[in-house]
């Protein structure tokens, strides 16, 4: 039945794709799903963070190419489908009081048109589930947060064919499940910081669990936990192919994979639409479909 079914994970940037969600996708590829990743910007704002590559003029002088061609490298190791949405990114204001966004940037965008355009990927590739961000866009990106609101406007537009015409978007269709990523989640980050400790190791954790302390954040419902542990490896992979984002020496990879793979073998996400009847908490981002497909 994997050949009917059809995931859509819809990102604000490449690497996105790769930090959130990366070993469930490449886990359903391997099964036989059909898996588009939608990127929604460019990345043309995004710093080089990797400390490698700072200070290269060509990568500062052609940020948008280069970082088109990492999600080119990213999407062969997944083995996923990608799109580009074509909006152009907003850049992280940094700042007190945070400077105004830049003029076009996606999310200075109208929600509704912007979600016209996604509404057209959904019904050209007709995805049973979408995964995205929650209303905080995971952490409060401008283009996170507008990756969310589009997201939800056209998880019911795609079937609302007086608000997006059939003629001019498409055939209507209608997703049935909407997950947010929550792979960054307190008790996966507690787990994964006493397990380093517990072997003698320094954890990378310290400082994000201090933070999260100081910063209020709302615990988020993990109701579904997908097992993908034998993609880990791909993951890590498909994230270091953005080299302009990632340091291969960096904090994403102080957690021996053994380890992570015996302390925390699942990726999370939090169930926030359902038009199927499913029982939580699930292991399968398809439960409630798969049955049907």
């Amino acid at each position: 039945m994997t050949d009917q079914l059809r995931l859509m994970a819809v990102h604000a940037h490449p690497d996105d794709e790769s930090s959130k969600g990366a070993a469930t996708m490449a886990k359903y590829v391997y099964e036989g799903v059909d898996v588009l990743v939608v990127t929604c910007t460019g990345g043309e704002r995004g710093s080089i963070l990797n400390p490698k590559l700072q200070g290269d003029s060509y990568i500062e002088e052609h940020i948008h190419e280069v970082r088109k061609k990492e999600m080119d490298e990213a999407r062969e190791i997944l083995g996923v489908k990608q799109e580009w949405l074509g909006f152009v990114d907003s850049g992280l204001p940094e700042g007190d009081p945070l400077p105004p966004l830049p003029e076009g940037c996606f999310a200075l965008e109208d929600v509704d048109k912007a979600a016209g355009e996604l509404v057209r990927k959904i019904r050209s590739f007709r995805p049973q589930v979408i995964t995205t961000y929650d209303e905080n866009g995971g952490y409060p990106h401008p283009d996170h947060i507008m990756t969310h609101k589009i997201s939800m406007v056209a998880f019911e537009g795609a079937a609302d064919t007086e608000k997006y015409p059939e003629a001019e978007y498409g055939p209507a269709h209608q997703p049935l499940k909407l997950y947010y990523n929550q792979g960054f989640n307190r008790p996966r980050t507690e787990a994964l910081h006493q397990a380093m400790l517990d072997r003698g190791l320094e954890s990378p954790y310290g400082d994000w669990l201090k933070r999260w302390s100081e910063f209020e954040r709302k615990e988020r419902t993990l109701t579904t936990h997908v097992p993908c542990a034998d993609f880990y490896e791909i993951r890590d992979k498909a994230l270091i192919a953005h080299a302009t984002q990632i340091d291969p020496d960096g904090g994403w990879f102080r957690v021996p994979l053994e380890l992570q793979k015996e302390v925390w073998p699942t990726e999370e996400y939090e169930l926030a639409k359902s038009l199927v009847d499913t029982s939580l908490p699930e292991d399968d981002l398809f439960a409630g479909i798969r049955d049907n497909a």
